[in-house]
């Protein structure tokens, strides 16, 4: 089992983006959030999560692997690192690849800018900025048995994406009775709700 990593709890999240707040405040990012605090379906739903760098472990990382200039460095416990400065040639082939849609790049600086789970932090034994931060603990940083021992809800390092499968170094946290979470069906259920047509598409964690 991995070490200490993120636990992402969408059914805490209350959208007050303390998290984004916190994570601004990292060295590294110069005041830019690399947390993003986004709506699961704005015109139906005030429902929130966040969504930070899921630091893929099967397949290993997309985007280092599609950077031609190999500027995305993985520690040796696994965590995605955001891109070397001085070897970026601001390509976006990783912005393409990540399957979650996490990578920024700023044009201005020709870097790419990703969550690198605190590692000036996590390294020395603290928590992430953003789960330092959360009022709720949407974002809970621990390990996995921690996490059997003290919280609620069926923690999971598996996405599919329609056939493609995807395992991470964070945790997406699902109810107990859950087997999977489907949001196109969770997305379906509230446009019934307020009478709107619901989706076709669907992903499933």
């Amino acid at each position: 089992m991995i070490s200490k990593t993120l636990f992402v709890d969408p059914s805490r999240c209350i959208g007050c983006r303390a998290c984004e707040a916190a994570c601004r405040e990292c060295d590294s990012h110069k005041g830019e959030s690399m947390v993003m605090v986004d709506f699961v379906d704005r015109g139906s739903s005030v429902a929130t999560q966040p969504t930070v760098c899921m630091h893929c472990a099967d397949p290993v990382a997309p985007c280092a692997q599609v950077c031609p200039a190999l500027a995305i460095p993985i520690t040796p416990d696994g965590v995605v690192q955001q891109a070397d400065p001085s070897r970026c040639i601001a390509c976006r082939n990783c912005v393409y690849a990540c399957p979650f849609g996490v990578p920024k790049m700023d044009l201005s600086a020709r870097l790419m800018k990703k969550c690198n789970l605190c590692y000036d932090r996590t390294s020395q034994g603290l928590q992430p900025w953003c789960a330092q931060a959360c009022p709720t603990q949407a974002l809970w940083y621990g390990d996995y048995e921690e996490f059997v021992a003290h919280r609620q809800g069926r923690a999971v390092r598996t996405t599919w994406f329609g056939t493609q499968r995807v395992v991470t170094r964070v945790f997406h946290v699902l109810p107990e009775e859950a087997p999977s979470l489907d949001v196109a069906s969770l997305l379906g259920e509230a446009r019934r709700e307020v009478g709107a047509a619901p989706e076709e598409e669907a992903w499933v964690l």
